[in-house]
């Protein structure tokens, strides 16, 4: 797989990209990212990326050529699966959206800055739009870097244990139950009898009954809508 993103701040993608699971899994050759300076098209000798936003709103809005420029000379090396903007706008990014991705073989990722970016780069180049949720922060970076590694993270042979990411939250519609490691016993806190029962059975059922109760408990909406798609809603 290959993920390209794009932006103005490639710094700020350094540090995520480059280790735990989604540095090892570029070591190993499961995925491979690049990260693309968007000033490289930029205009002019000051390589200007952005300008001021016509209608007299405050901020700077990334500018429609340098990223046209630089997404068409990677579009003429290969085929891209999905074109993606990290928005406040669009669809909010879930675990469905995260399994989807991590099947396609070309991606890039716009991070936009500033004011947002020229509407014509939406409207005539991007293919999706994914939001991290409903807040902004200073650029797409740090959202593009979260999407990456939840897509990574799903590759065969990025995990240790591939069976890992099954029981993960969110992967059944549910939270994960709660987990727990040696000792057995801590500051007079026991780890629940049934799981060092070494019955896998037992385990499994303690187990769903746990996401369930923990479901209803901290995001009673996931099983609303749950309910809502079992029904056709």
């Amino acid at each position: 797989m290959r993920i390209d993103i794009l932006t103005v701040v490639p710094e700020l993608l350094d540090s995520p990209l480059s280790y735990s699971i989604v540095g090892r899994a570029r070591k190993k050759g499961l995925v491979d990212i690049h990260v693309h300076n968007i000033r490289k098209y930029g205009i002019g000798p000051r390589q200007t990326v952005d300008d001021y936003c016509y209608g007299g709103d405050a901020g700077m809005v990334m500018m429609a050529e340098p990223v046209f420029k630089m997404a068409g000379e990677l579009m003429q090396q290969r085929t891209y699966d999905e074109i993606i903007y990290m928005s406040p706008d669009g669809e909010r990014l879930s675990q469905g959206i995260a399994n989807e991705l991590s099947l396609k073989e070309n991606i890039i990722i716009l991070c936009g800055h500033y004011k947002g970016i020229d509407q014509r780069i939406r409207e005539h180049l991007i293919t999706r739009e994914i939001s991290v949720g409903d807040y902004v922060v200073s650029g797409g970076e740090i959202p593009a870097a979260l999407l990456a590694d939840s897509i990574v993270r799903l590759i065969p042979g990025a995990l240790t244990d591939e069976t890992s990411a099954l029981s993960d939250s969110f992967q059944d519609g549910l939270l994960s139950a709660p987990v727990y490691t040696r000792p057995a016993e801590f500051n007079g806190w026991k780890v629940p009898d049934v799981l060092l029962s070494g019955n896998p059975k037992l385990i499994r059922d303690w187990q769903d009954a746990q996401a369930l109760e923990r479901t209803k408990l901290l995001r009673p909406e996931l099983l609303e809508k749950s309910s809502g798609c079992k029904s056709g809603k």
